[in-house]
């Protein structure tokens, strides 16, 4: 096979790469599509590039890599340096405007992509970007940075140190590059969303038929999509709005929200008068009524004033650069939403939501993650992969992947490095749920804690799990363990979480420390834990959402696209794939030792352990407290005291 001599960039193949290897060489050749499960530590990245490159640079396609985080991001480019070292390749990872861009005022002033983008096209217009406007006095050094880094791949800390010396903006060599480059790594969020979707492509000028896209992680896919095409707005934006018509003059749009805010207010009053009620659906004209009622609307008259908003945003946006505010329009941002909401009304793939989680909000839940993906049916070939994907035939009908070939790759993992324990008397149902059973799971966490060498995850359910084992003091009885505790917090920054990480991962060369945090989140799924940073996991529950109008609507949508299969596809297989994801953290390769315990007893259920692993499903032993210590004594090696025969 030529990938493997020309850009596999290796001395030797792990068990099962060359395999791999000819599947994604074979699809690319058809131009069909595939989906492939393969261990953690199998290397996936590589396989798939050394699959896909011979074919990039034979017939001219261009591939798109996308991944979840920045982290997998960075680890695409750190492999196809190894490949150039070997054979040229050249690839490049985008980030957000914010991320490269030099410009004070933008990276001051944005935190959305839609907001940087018009921020940076009127700074351009304006002439207020230095870094813009050095392109054209300084069109040869740019010429030269984009070749350079044509001939090395590069991470976007590099792009942005270079085009610093420079002056020049690092966004528009990074684009310049992509535009020429053999593999553009990025976020699921340039394919997913359809209007970034459309400028990406067309700032590229590449048909769809040219593309081979890469979907790292791909068991993330259905959230991510879901995400991607939903929307929200509060009653706070409402108000901000009102005053920025006021401020800018807008008299007819202050009166059209003054009238459509106590609509909204009316309604809340009326479909949220429980306060145990935390969201409802609701018809999608009813938020209009109020508004249609006073002011004799027409759908006409309705849409128009809507699009003016739209408009006047705009403008808004443009003279707050101007003046060096903060870029924002409310009433922009509301105009385009109720555009949306219009748009949608009458499709059976939305949920219309009035909530009240933090503020008053409205909110379009899409329930169709296949609709993100109607692009594929376009592209050359697409690959699927992830070391979650079980059931595939599940995952293929819920993302509507068509023209497709599937495999699933055996276990790395060692069956003797592989330890899983299933604590028979405990459990996170919700019925259980009570500071006694939160005690006793405290018990089985810091036992495990103790006997388990160096760090040890503690993955929840959910937070409100989390934080019923913190209510039973669970952080102070692990610091007397004399490991240090880190506890995942909601709403964090990723460089403030990877920080907090970074220090968890070193106390594996002292002590060790112990990591809480959620089944689901970043912690459990995109980060890597080498070695000794992580050689056990306990994982506290099953982590099914809670039975809200959303996640029912979604159950009642995927019947009605698949028969009998609503309930599974909609409630239970993502809630175990979040599950196996977090187990998967203890294994980067085959012969790395291994401690998975679950406290909650419906994993010994037949139904549950259909959707486990080979590996996780063959070896679960049932235990109660003092079984469970014996067990990790002895896989661990540590002194028993004489006990544990017949084990």
């Amino acid at each position: 096979m030529e990938e493997l001599q020309s850009y596999f960039p290796y001395a030797t193949l792990r068990p099962n790469q060359r395999e791999f290897i000819r599947i994604v060489s074979e699809a690319v050749e058809k131009g069909e599509n595939a989906i492939i499960e393969a261990p953690t530590g199998f290397g996936k990245t590589v396989s798939v590039l050394a699959g896909v490159l011979p074919h990039v640079r034979e017939r001219g396609y261009k591939v798109l890599y996308l991944a979840r985080t920045h982290k997998q991001m960075d680890r695409v480019i750190e492999e196809l340096k190894a490949i150039n070292g070997k054979t040229p390749v050249s690839g490049v990872e985008l980030r957000s405007r914010k991320d490269l861009c030099l410009h004070t005022y933008l990276t001051q002033f944005t935190s959305d992509a839609y907001t940087a983008m018009v921020v940076c096209r009127n700074l351009k217009k304006l002439g207020k970007c230095e870094f813009y406007e050095n392109e054209k006095k300084k069109k040869n050094e740019f010429e030269e940075l984009v070749r350079f880094f044509l001939s090395e791949p590069a991470h976007p800390a590099e792009i942005l140190s270079y085009a610093e010396t420079l002056e020049l903006c690092p966004y528009d060599v990074t684009k310049r590059v992509a535009e020429r480059a053999d593999v553009i790594v990025a976020s699921y969020l340039y394919l997913l969303n359809p209007t970034i979707r459309e400028n990406f492509i067309g700032s590229l000028d590449v048909d769809y038929s040219d593309l081979v896209v890469v979907f790292d992680e791909a068991h993330n896919l259905p959230d991510q999509a879901i995400s991607a095409l939903s929307d929200s707005i509060s009653i706070y934006t409402v108000n901000r709005a009102i005053k920025e018509a006021d401020e800018y003059n807008e008299h007819e749009i202050a009166n059209f929200l003054s009238i459509f805010g106590r609509g909204l207010e009316i309604l809340h009053e009326e479909k949220l008068r429980d306060r145990e009620i935390r969201e409802t659906p609701i018809q999608p004209e009813l938020i209009f009524s109020h508004v249609v009622d006073i002011l004799n609307l027409n759908a006409r008259r309705l849409v128009r004033i809507l699009n003016d908003m739209v408009s006047v945003g705009d403008a808004i946006r443009e003279d707050r650069i101007g003046k060096g505010r903060p870029p924002r329009s409310y009433i922009g941002r509301i105009g385009e939403f109720l555009l949306l909401w219009l748009s949608l009304t009458g499709r059976d793939d939305y949920l219309f939501l009035m909530s009240r989680e933090r503020n008053l909000s409205l909110e379009l839940v899409a329930l169709d993650p296949a609709k993100a993906l109607g692009f594929l049916r376009n592209v050359h070939s697409a690959l699927f992969i992830s070391g979650t994907l079980t059931p595939m035939e599940a995952f293929r009908d819920v993302m509507g992947i068509e023209r497709v070939r599937m495999k699933k790759f055996p276990r790395m993992v060692k069956r003797e490095n592989a330890q899983v324990l299933v604590a028979k008397d405990v459990s996170t149902r919700g019925d259980e749920r009570s500071p006694k059973v939160y005690r006793r799971m405290t018990e089985y966490i810091v036992e495990a804690a103790k006997i388990i060498p160096k760090n040890v995850g503690v993955f929840t359910a959910s937070y409100e799990v989390l934080q019923g084992l913190l209510s039973a003091n669970l952080a102070l009885r692990l610091e007397e363990t004399g490991k240090a505790v880190f506890i995942e917090r909601q709403g964090v920054s990723s460089r403030e979480n990877d920080a907090m990480v970074a220090s968890f991962k070193a106390h594996a060369r002292g002590n060790g420390a112990v990591l809480l945090g959620v089944m689901g989140g970043r912690n459990s799924e995109g980060q890597d834990y080498s070695g000794d940073e992580m050689n056990g996991v306990v994982l506290v529950g099953i982590p099914y959402s809670r039975p809200t109008p959303r996640v029912q609507a979604q159950i009642r949508y995927f019947e009605r696209k698949f028969p009998g299969k609503g309930r599974y596809y909609g409630y239970y297989l993502p809630a175990h794939r979040r599950l196996v994801q977090a187990a998967g953290r203890v294994h980067r390769s085959a012969e790395e030792r291994g401690s998975i315990i679950v406290l909650d007893y419906r994993l010994l259920w037949r139904s549950i352990r259909k959707d486990l692993p080979d590996w996780m499903r063959e070896g679960i032993k049932p235990v109660d407290l003092g079984r469970m210590r014996l067990h990790l004594k002895r896989f661990w090696k540590v002194e028993v005291d004489g006990a544990g025969a017949g084990l």
